[in-house]
């Protein structure tokens, strides 16, 4: 069962819905709702740690345990709704203040202007 802040290895669907690549993700959704739901919000994670989105750098310094090959970024305008079912594996967990600050950039990005 995944829990909020794992990241977790996922084939994530391109735009277009046609093909999909394996990547990591972060789980954004609370564990209640992942313990009663089919499916995980996840936000994307990249290694273009110089992409133009809202998000966060992160290191295997910023996880509870577990590592990351490479500096990372978390892409916090990258959001999908996936089944718990595909996840292939589990890299780690994000430490409460990452986490934190990826949500910071979501509630900015969604925030009524």
């Amino acid at each position: 069962m995944p829990e909020q802040r794992e990241i977790v290895l996922i084939p994530v669907p391109f735009t277009n819905l046609e093909t999909t690549k394996k990547r990591p993700v972060v789980v954004l959704s609370n564990t209640g709702h992942n313990n009663k739901s089919e499916d995980v919000i996840v936000a994307a994670i990249t290694s273009n740690i110089d992409s133009k989105g809202d998000g966060i750098c992160i290191g295997s310094d910023d996880l509870d345990w577990g590592s990351l090959p490479v500096k990372s970024f978390i892409r916090a305008d990258k959001i999908y709704t996936l089944s718990k079912d595909i996840i292939i594996r589990k890299y780690g967990c994000l430490n409460l203040i990452s986490f934190k600050s990826i949500i910071e950039k979501l509630n900015h990005i969604l925030s009524v202007d």
